[in-house]
């Protein structure tokens, strides 16, 4: 997996990809990632990359120009007519705008980048926003990290490249890790617990102790859910509950107690 960066600050990227896991992935050969610099791709003597938005209003715009610059010259060498379709392996190139305005990152889009995706181009936008039409004719996704405004997309990429990253194969030190994260199968992790059994009088759960495969594997989808239902409840009308999970759960949330 490829990831390119297109920023105004490429020195943001110093750092945030050499530790832990994608680290890892860098040196194992895994992903690769490659930052540039939007401003080279302007074509006036003082590399503007903003203006004016049409109409008035407050900050200014990403101009159109660069961003197509940048993108086009990215995908000259994929296919011949450098419109990102799919490559030799079948897998594509995904072009990916950050703004306040896109459709919320969730995992599963991330494993569908995981999935489908050889590379990814990650445009990250700034000030006011950018012009429209890259979003209409240049971008193939336009993806939001969450419900607020960032000063920018450096921050939404580094959780996109981390996020996808930790999908690919080889990746992680255990391959079952990322089926079992929270989101996988549509609901929040399981609560974990280590050594010490006992810290500062406040125990771990009695079944976690007793060696019983299956009666864990039960208190870790109950609980599980029971997590979820307090703290993402909106997530469970999206999951497949057996009968006996739905009255479990609904005998749980009138007594409000936890599991």
């Amino acid at each position: 997996m490829r990831f390119d960066l297109l920023t105004i600050f490429p020195e943001f990227f110093t750092g945030p990809f050499d530790y832990g896991i994608v680290q890892r992935a860098r040196s194992q050969g895994i992903v690769e990632i490659a930052v540039h610099d939007l401003r080279s791709f302007t074509s006036d003597k003082h590399h503007v990359v903003d203006d004016r938005p049409f109409g008035g209003g407050d900050g200014m715009v990403f101009k159109p120009d660069p961003i197509f610059r940048a993108v086009e010259s990215l995908l000259a060498d994929e296919t011949p007519s450098g419109d990102g379709g799919d490559d030799h392996d079948g897998k594509r190139t995904a072009v990916v705008l950050l703004s306040a305005q896109g459709r919320l990152f969730k995992q599963a889009e991330a494993a569908r980048f995981a999935n489908e995706c050889r590379r990814i181009i990650l445009i990250c936008g700034r000030y006011e926003g950018v012009d429209e039409r890259v979003a209409q004719h240049l971008a193939t996704d336009e993806l939001s990290i969450g419900d607020y405004v960032l000063t920018g997309g450096e921050i939404p990429a580094v959780v996109v490249v981390d996020a996808v990253t930790r999908l690919l194969p080889g990746a992680l030190g255990s391959e079952t890790s990322a089926v079992h994260d929270s989101f996988s199968d549509g609901v929040l992790d399981c609560p974990h617990y280590t050594r010490p059994a006992e810290f500062r009088g406040i125990g771990v759960p009695d079944v976690l102790l007793s060696g019983h495969h299956g009666e864990v594997a039960r208190w870790r989808r109950r609980a599980a859910l029971l997590k979820t239902l307090k703290m993402r409840p909106e997530l469970l009308e999206l999951v497949a509950l057996t009968d006996e999970e739905s009255r479990w759960l609904d005998e749980a949330g009138r007594a409000n107690e936890d599991y």
